[in-house]
């Protein structure tokens, strides 16, 4: 059995930041995802991470993989499964497989779109159906396209597949979009892009590729149906944090809870980024908290206990 002094669950900005610092401090550091970047990845356009000038996110993610690497990270391929305490230790269980033993643990893996829970949205994913349209939005070049979700990752979207296909349908079930001014602004004078609000999606149609959609007025009940040629679902994104919640606290929101630096309700599991309580889900906040987590580990492995902080004081 593999063993690790520190074991990162997730690669995006919160986990590969702390693989920069913990391997700095040398210990033995492999970070554990089923892909790089997480949710900055969905953003094609960042401008507000000091620094680094505007990029695209996969671009800036490549740069903290290169970082961490560099440090002598390593990457494992897959999805934790399982986490189990051996007396003060650590099981990871990768992909319902291979099981490797660490002494500590960073949660850094984020969250993960979040659906509809409509018909025709599980039949035609894949094949019409997208949580990223900084991914998958080349696809619909001169096409027909919607986009489900009224705050920034469905403004930004919608704003971006504008430059790509003939007609985009934001659809937003409020009365106001809740992205940031500049870009509601900016999607607002867009002559290719019609903002439905109150109106909620029902169903997703089609035969071997998404054909229409099925739209509710919430205000008048009225339904209507639209031809395009592809769903965007870009309604947030949530924890899911079942395989940690025997071991550490969490709130209703399945967010694990962290003091100041990232500790959590179990000795030796950290946490940092998107998948805690901490407001303001921003790349540069993940990266600082992924630093804090990083840092605070290494006291709790060295032994440093009047640095560790007591959650059963707190």
């Amino acid at each position: 059995m593999k063993q690790y002094d520190i074991i990162i669950v997730g690669a995006g900005a919160a986990g590969m930041t702390a693989a920069v610092y913990t391997c700095r401090k040398n210990l033995k550091t492999a970070i554990v995802s089923i892909d790089i970047g997480g949710q900055t990845n969905l953003t094609n356009h960042i401008e507000n991470y000091p620094g680094t000038g505007a990029m695209p996110g996969p671009e800036l993610m490549q740069k903290f993989k290169e970082d961490a690497v560099k440090f002598g990270a390593e990457f494992i391929s897959g999805k934790v499964t399982k986490v189990e305490k051996e007396k003060k230790e650590f099981l990871v269980t990768i992909n319902n497989k291979e099981t490797v033993k660490t002494k500590a643990i960073i949660l850094a893996f984020g969250r993960v779109p979040r659906k509809l829970n409509i018909p025709g949205e599980d039949k035609f994913f894949g094949r019409g159906v997208s949580t990223c349209a900084t991914c998958d939005g080349p696809l619909y070049r001169n096409k027909v396209v919607a986009v489900i979700g009224g705050g920034n990752a469905g403004t930004e979207g919608a704003l971006e597949l504008s430059e790509i296909s003939t007609q985009v349908y934001l659809i937003h079930r409020r009365e106001e979009l809740k992205a940031d001014p500049i870009t509601v602004e900016k999607v607002k004078k867009k002559k290719n892009v019609e903002i439905i609000f109150n109106s909620i999606a029902t169903e997703i149609k089609g035969d071997k590729t998404v054909k229409s959609i099925k739209i509710k007025n919430t205000t008048t009940n009225k339904e209507r149906e639209i031809e395009i040629n592809g769903v965007f679902i870009e309604i947030g994104a949530e924890v899911q944090s079942e395989i940690v919640k025997h071991l550490v606290k969490t709130n209703e929101r399945n967010e694990i809870l962290v003091d100041e630096v990232g500790v959590t309700s179990c000795p030796g599991i950290f946490a940092a980024g998107d998948v805690t309580q901490v407001p303001f889900k921003q790349t540069v906040i993940s990266a600082g908290d992924g630093a804090k987590a990083a840092l605070q580990c290494y006291n709790y492995l060295s032994g440093n206990t009047a640095e560790v902080q007591d959650w059963k004081k707190r």
